[in-house]
């Protein structure tokens, strides 16, 4: 698996918990007001929020969270290895450049970071805090250069 570098879970499970507080705050303002608390509907409102949230949270865990490890960059859904990584700090964007992750575009409220492959492609990666991504990919990247350079010296 190696070491995780770097990580966003695109959301944590812990909103599922929003759902359920809703409902209790319904009904301790019913007990507040002085009316019948309809228990049973607050229970089933908060019910129902889990259900709606539920398949937001796994969506956004599956296809927004981020993991950079000493083995590969996961973005979403797709998984780039580590030493395909080249460069990431003075890369271009060039029109057109491949979104990690399977989507048409950078997600919103995400930051971009163009990122050079192996083979000279540009390819751009994306997370809350770019800045973080970009010190994780670029210890990758020179790991990679060490590497390549020991190899290199091997080989004489």
């Amino acid at each position: 698996m190696g070491r995780t570098l770097y990580s966003e879970p695109g959301v944590r499970w812990t909103a599922l918990v929003w759902g359920p507080l809703f409902a209790v705050l319904g009904a301790l303002a019913e007990l507040a007001t002085g009316g019948p608390v309809h228990v049973v509907g607050w229970v089933l409102v908060g019910v129902a929020l889990v259900a709606l949230t539920l398949p937001w949270v796994y969506a956004r865990r599956r296809f927004l969270s981020i993991e950079v490890t000493t083995h590969e960059l996961r973005q979403g859904r797709e998984r780039v290895p580590a030493g395909r990584i080249a460069e990431v700090t003075d890369v271009g964007t060039p029109v057109g450049t491949k979104v990690l992750g399977g989507g048409w575009s950078v997600p919103r409220k995400y930051d971009e970071l163009p990122v050079r492959l192996d083979d000279d492609t540009v390819v751009l990666a994306w997370a809350r805090d770019v800045e973080s991504l970009r010190t994780a990919l670029a210890e990758l990247a020179e790991a990679n250069r060490s590497n390549d350079r020991e190899d290199r010296s091997d080989g004489n």
